[in-house]
């Protein structure tokens, strides 16, 4: 990738969701997080769909930083709770905790508990992710991808985070959190997403 030395930021504090922009971005880029900016105050996530909080956090921090920002929303939408936790999927049940270990567990549980009994074939989902870059003057690139699925009727598997747990891909017979980091990536809403946007970003910087 060109851009030598371009520094861009990460919008996000979850250092899962780092981790896996900068491994599948990669590139003469220095990435950083909003851990390396903890004076900026942090931009409520209030719109009614991922595109709006994903383009609204993006605009947001790059104005507040200077630097290029890519920023996501992404979450759970499962078809029998009528597209909940939606864009509600990181405080479904109740605000965010520091203990993110903690928060996963109780939004999982909250999950289940609202489909218990409800037939595998009905038990349908999908995780979509919504990419937005932006510089400090407008936003330059929007993404989004999805991975179909079926909620487990418990959780299983220690890798990942969010609801990877209880998030069963039935081509592979596994959960998401039974997958490496490397699985995960080749077929995750994010990856997805990300793999749409690292072409449109190589093209942007090569323009600069």
């Amino acid at each position: 990738m060109a851009g030598k030395n371009r520094r861009i930021l990460v919008a996000s504090g979850n250092p899962g969701k780092v981790a896996e922009l900068r491994a599948m971005l990669g590139g003469d880029i220095e990435w950083v997080g909003l851990a390396d900016f903890p004076d900026v105050v942090e931009i409520e996530e209030d719109g009614s769909t991922f595109a709006e909080n994903a383009r609204k956090k993006a605009v947001g921090y790059a104005k507040a930083t200077g630097l290029w920002t890519i920023a996501d929303d992404s979450g759970l939408v499962v078809d029998a709770l009528d597209g909940r936790p939606g864009v509600k999927s990181a405080r479904f049940s109740g605000e965010k905790d520091a203990d993110r270990t903690l928060i996963d567990h109780k939004n999982m549980v909250k999950v289940l508990g609202m489909i218990e009994g409800v037939p595998k074939e009905k038990r349908t989902a999908r995780f979509v992710c919504r990419l937005c870059l932006a510089s400090p003057e407008k936003e330059l690139i929007e993404t989004e991808g999805t991975l179909e699925g079926i909620i487990a009727e418990k959780a299983i598997g220690e890798n990942g985070f969010g609801y990877d747990p209880i998030f069963f891909v039935p081509g592979l017979n596994k959960t998401v959190a039974q997958l490496t980091p490397e699985q995960k990536n080749a077929i995750s809403h994010r990856g997805n997403a990300i793999r749409k946007l690292r072409g449109l970003l190589d093209e942007l910087i090569r323009e600069q």
